[in-house]
């Protein structure tokens, strides 16, 4: 029973992690790696916004997850946008400001159990007989929302629809007056504020951590390669492996195993279907 709540409470926050970092990537193309640094940024945000402002926190989620949204729009178009349409220069520049992000908290002393986010709910309850407190609760039902509003969003929303157009064609997207710069800049909006929506669910069960950014776009990285960079089916099926898979090897090996079990499935993936269990990408064998 451990395994099975637990399992499915570490699945669940490993959606919520990588959900946006899919969504960028399959609407625009981008591969957002300053995910992670999104993350952690999102956490001092909010931190300030409740510790120094003193905000309700309702307030605070709410300003938290539109600046975050603004500084992926903003990120978008100071960086990412002279880079549109080169991979690999867009990969090392969304990294380089992921980086920079990460270490300018971590230069102005950003660290420290007193940097936490309170809870949304106190108290606990028996399932079985696991205890298991609200806020692992709060996550499963946060990541099942995030992805429901995605789905509501692509599919019943004017910019919705344009964003499925881009992603289907984007020449095609073009002649029919869709702005494909203005859709890559909405993604990466949207991107951020789910992860700050992420950050502000998980983060107050433990304490803000800026290494955690790093471990964030490893983690929402891996989920995405094994479900399918373009796929939200995909990356619930894979929070799914890679979530149990953690939990019984925390659980039965050794917990200092835990990051490996992200890397391998990488590796794994890449070597038998690089395009990943959903993925939509052809195989190498039929480009050739």
């Amino acid at each position: 029973m451990d395994v099975i709540v637990y399992g499915l409470v570490n699945s669940m926050t490993l959606a919520l992690m990588a959900v946006g970092f899919s969504f960028v990537f399959g609407i625009s193309q981008i591969s957002n790696f300053a995910h992670g640094a999104f993350y952690v940024l999102g956490s001092f945000i909010a931190w300030g916004f409740y510790s120094v402002l003193g905000l309700p926190y309702p307030l605070v989620v709410l300003f938290t997850i539109i600046s975050n949204g603004l500084l992926g729009a903003f990120l978008f178009w100071v960086v990412i946008y002279r880079l549109r349409g080169q991979p690999i220069l867009e990969v090392i520049a969304s990294f380089s400001a992921g980086i920079a992000i990460l270490e300018f908290f971590r230069w102005v002393g950003g660290t420290g159990y007193f940097f936490n986010l309170p809870t949304f709910f106190s108290g606990s309850i028996d399932i079985g007989d696991v205890t298991i407190d609200y806020q692992r609760l709060a996550i499963c039902a946060v990541a099942i929302l995030s992805v429901g509003f995605l789905t509501v969003f692509i599919h019943h929303t004017k910019i919705g629809l344009a964003c499925r157009g881009m992603a289907q064609d984007e020449e095609t997207a073009l002649c029919f007056g869709i702005d494909s710069d203005q859709v890559a800049m909405i993604s990466m909006a949207i991107g951020a504020a789910l992860v700050a929506v992420a950050t502000i669910t998980i983060t107050p069960i433990g304490f803000i951590s800026i290494d955690e950014g790093y471990q964030v776009i490893i983690l929402s990285l891996a989920v995405c390669v094994v479900g399918g960079l373009e796929s939200i089916f995909g990356v619930m099926v894979a929070s799914l492996i890679l979530g149990f898979s953690q939990t019984i090897v925390t659980t039965y090996i050794a917990s200092n195993l835990l990051m490996i079990v992200p890397l391998l499935a990488i590796l794994i993936v890449l070597a038998i279907k690089p395009s990943g269990l959903f993925g939509k990408f052809k195989e190498l064998e039929e480009r050739v």
